[in-house]
């Protein structure tokens, strides 16, 4: 029943249909339902009888009382009671039959089931990484690509077109300096002041001249050690399943001329003054705390002229909005860059910036630090050397990225059921077990407009509908925040629910009719929990090596 509007839409409705017949107004504001913490108290709660009181000049209580009649007398589907609390509250009670529309909608929908169209005529760039190109993708990296991805897969669920970007910083000061350590590596000469102390340097400087020997001058050995080190970022990429759409080259912009053209802009427009030697944006007429130099004296563009003429080129490229995935350290660099962008376009707030805190690496109780100047770096590579992408992807997933987060490897490495990732992992691979056993016993599965879904009566089955039936909301709620931690929540409660049905509700075993009903329910957690994982960029497997099952609550097979 995949066109029936969601029970919380249904109720909201009926709400409304019952204030209006009532006799009294309708809401300021929207009608708001909530799930209450403790199941005693129903299934939604609302206090529109309160918000009511002042229009109407009543008791709160009273004007619920009316509201209830006015609902029990229209009869609405799934709706057993409706009980007034306190002062007037209304806690609706529903009856187990909306659970079995929930199934029907979950099979109905099935790689669907979630998505909507929201932001459909969306054009969206997303870019997320983009560290400079002068070495390997740190480990503390590999958050923003999961977290980067993950958005992208969301923002998609929701209608939206999505295009991943990586911006290559392929020219400026940092690239200097890799050009004149990776030389000075080459001619085995000592390091520059501040240069790349890492071994990843000398790999490369030795590599370069085993193939070429001594012959290159400084540019040829900086355009061939940048081409290496972006393959190397690819391959780190591949192996965590992330791909872009477009790898921006920043040096582009400046071959092109878009950078003197952003520039000669915001001249004609007066919206840039001289001062000392250099040009200068008038920001602060757009929101910024202080006007920020564009050109220097010397008469070098500033990253941040040179950021506008990025993001004006998306623009160009017919994006209708942008997102980037910024590290907290340049939480300074935010409105400069938006006010900028609106002096320019006329839209404010854009580009959208999401501010990530690092992760901390720990091993053996220890922190690691990472830096690559440094040369102690410890490379996504590594960790992917240790665990599958599956485990650092949703260990990465599995906080906001505007907190802090451990990332401890003695953890993340155990293949146990602590590590989330197994324990999510192995709810889907009971789930196809119990498809493959009853197949194997020739048990074959009913249509389902034949099966009787009433059996389903065991709280453990009514919880995972339940959680099924939370699953779309779910998704738009961390689509909008750009959280995937809320599905990654999601999926480990959904997981959690399935462990619990499968040691207290036997499938094969049951009665006939009963074993349809239940393999039914467990086709639809398959499609619930495989399409959360999908979007979470973490593998849904058909079977699991055997992991301690004491770790389950002593989970009998099935």
């Amino acid at each position: 029943m995949s066109d029936k509007l969601p029970i919380r839409d249904q109720i909201i409705a009926a709400v409304g249909a019952a204030i209006a017949s009532a006799g009294f107004p309708a809401l300021a504001g929207p009608i708001v339902l909530e799930v209450p913490k403790q199941r005693e108290h129903g299934d939604f709660s609302s206090n529109a009888a309160m918000q009511l009181a002042k229009p109407v000049g009543a008791k709160p209580r009273d004007i619920a009382v009316a509201i209830r009649v006015a609902l029990l007398e229209a009869a609405v589907p799934h709706l057993a009671d409706v009980e007034i609390a306190g002062p007037g509250f209304m806690n609706f009670r529903l009856s187990p039959t909306w659970l079995y529309d929930v199934l029907e909608t979950v099979v109905a929908a099935g790689p669907n089931f979630g998505r909507n169209a929201e932001l459909a005529g969306r054009r969206i760039n997303l870019e997320f990484v983009s560290a400079n190109p002068t070495g390997p993708l740190h480990a503390g990296g590999g958050r923003w690509i999961a977290a980067g991805d993950a958005i992208a897969n969301l923002l998609a669920s929701q209608g939206a077109e999505v295009h991943r970007e990586y911006y290559l910083n392929d020219t400026g000061n940092q690239l200097n300096t890799f050009r004149d350590s990776l030389f000075a590596r080459y001619q085995r000469q000592e390091l520059p002041e501040d240069g790349y102390v890492g071994e990843y340097m000398v790999e490369i400087a030795d590599a370069l001249r085993a193939e070429h020997g001594a012959s290159l001058d400084a540019a040829q050995l900086c355009e061939l050690g940048l081409r290496i080190v972006i393959a190397g970022i690819r391959d780190d990429l591949e192996r965590i399943g992330v791909r872009f759409d477009t790898w921006f080259s920043e040096r582009s912009l400046h071959e092109n001329g878009e950078v003197d053209a952003v520039l000669q802009l915001l001249t004609d427009r007066e919206l840039v003054f001289e001062l000392d030697g250099a040009v200068w944006i008038r920001t602060t007429d757009f929101g910024d705390q202080r006007d920020r130099v564009v050109k220097k004296s010397d008469g070098s563009t500033t990253y941040l002229l040179n950021d506008y003429a990025y993001h004006c080129n998306k623009f160009a490229r017919g994006f209708t909005h942008l997102i980037n995935i910024w590290g907290s350290d340049h939480h300074g660099q935010v409105k400069s860059l938006q006010a900028g962008i609106e002096a320019i376009t006329g839209q404010p707030g854009e580009p959208e910036i999401i501010l990530g805190q690092l992760v901390k690496l720990l091993r053996g109780g220890e922190e690691i630090k990472i830096s690559k100047r440094a040369g102690n770096i410890v490379t996504l590579a590594d960790i992917l050397d240790e665990v599958d992408a599956d485990v650092a992807r949703m260990t990465f997933l599995l906080q906001s990225v505007d907190t802090r987060q451990t990332f401890d490897l003695d953890i993340v490495t155990s293949q146990s059921m602590e590590n989330p990732v197994y324990y999510v992992q192995m709810a889907h691979a009971r789930i196809a077990s119990i498809g493959r056993k009853a197949a194997e016993a020739g048990v074959v599965r009913a249509p389902l407009p034949a099966v009787n879904l009433a059996l389903l009566e065991h709280p453990r089955e009514h919880e995972l509908l339940r959680a099924l039936a939370q699953y779309p909301e779910t998704l738009a709620e961390a689509a909008a925040a750009r959280a995937p931690h809320k599905l990654t929540h999601w999926v480990l409660d959904f997981a959690a629910r399935f462990h619990g049905f499968y040691r207290d509700c036997r499938v094969l075993d049951a009665e006939p009719e009963l074993l349809q009903a239940r393999l039914w329910l467990a086709e639809a957690s398959r499609i619930g929990l495989s399409n959360a994982l999908t979007l979470l960029g973490v593998s849904a497997p058909e079977e699991m090596a055997r992991l301690d099952d004491e770790s389950l609550e002593g989970a009998p097979t099935q």
